[in-house]
């Protein structure tokens, strides 16, 4: 093999090996917390599935501008109704909801009575307070960061398209990442190989001319 084709199969084999690096480090992390998050969700179905207390949510409406956008990827924490501040904003489930939607409003006040706790909360770009207090137990984290524009990706990846796109897509590069790898390889090998059997048959031959 010359020393141009021995580079070009080097290079070749780096490349690879980054694109394989760079799939593994993004699919790796993603696809373990979406596993968990599955799992958690059937195991607690009457609970919002969480990562160490942390859980992602998309927000569908401009309740919240411009704090918060629709479409947003917001990150929010677990945390319990006595540590809720005035002005915090928290997620919850809508007292006047179906059980299931998730609302993300500013506290506007902590009411304490008879011992209970409940909010009063309010969407900074709505005109009025929520009509309804939100009770301790509606409480479902309070609002740290947010990934701009990351929930529509997030509804996208939830679509037959998103799921070929982000996830059967990847996987068939990885798959394919390794076959070639794995051909590049061993082409190297039987060309390493024919060279050095080139070279004993050079010597044997050299050493059959001088005998």
């Amino acid at each position: 093999m010359s020393t141009q084709q021995k580079e070009k199969n080097t290079a070749g084999n780096k490349v690879l090996t980054v694109i394989g690096a760079i799939l593994c480090v993004i699919l790796t992390p993603i696809l373990l917390i979406n596993l968990t998050l599955i799992a958690k969700s059937y195991i607690n179905q009457d609970e919002v599935p969480s990562v160490g207390g942390w859980l992602p949510l998309i927000v569908l409406t401009d309740s919240m501008q411009p704090v918060i956008a629709g479409g947003d990827l917001i990150i929010c924490h677990t945390a319990e109704a006595e540590d809720i501040l005035v002005n915090d904003v928290i997620a919850f489930f809508d007292p006047a909801g179906n059980g299931t939607s998730i609302v993300t409003h500013r506290v506007m006040e902590v009411i304490e009575k008879d011992g209970e706790i409940s909010f009063r909360t309010k969407g900074d770009n709505n005109n009025a307070e929520d009509k309804l207090l939100v009770p301790a137990d509606k409480l479902v984290a309070v609002y740290k960061n947010r990934i701009p524009g990351a929930g529509n990706i997030a509804m996208f990846m939830q679509s037959p398209t998103g799921l070929i796109v982000c996830v059967v897509m990847p996987i068939v590069m990885l798959v394919g990442y390794d076959f070639i790898r794995r051909k590049m390889y061993e082409r190297k090998r039987d060309d390493d190989t024919a060279a050095l059997m080139a070279e004993l048959e050079a010597l044997r031959a050299e050493k059959a001319n001088k005998d």
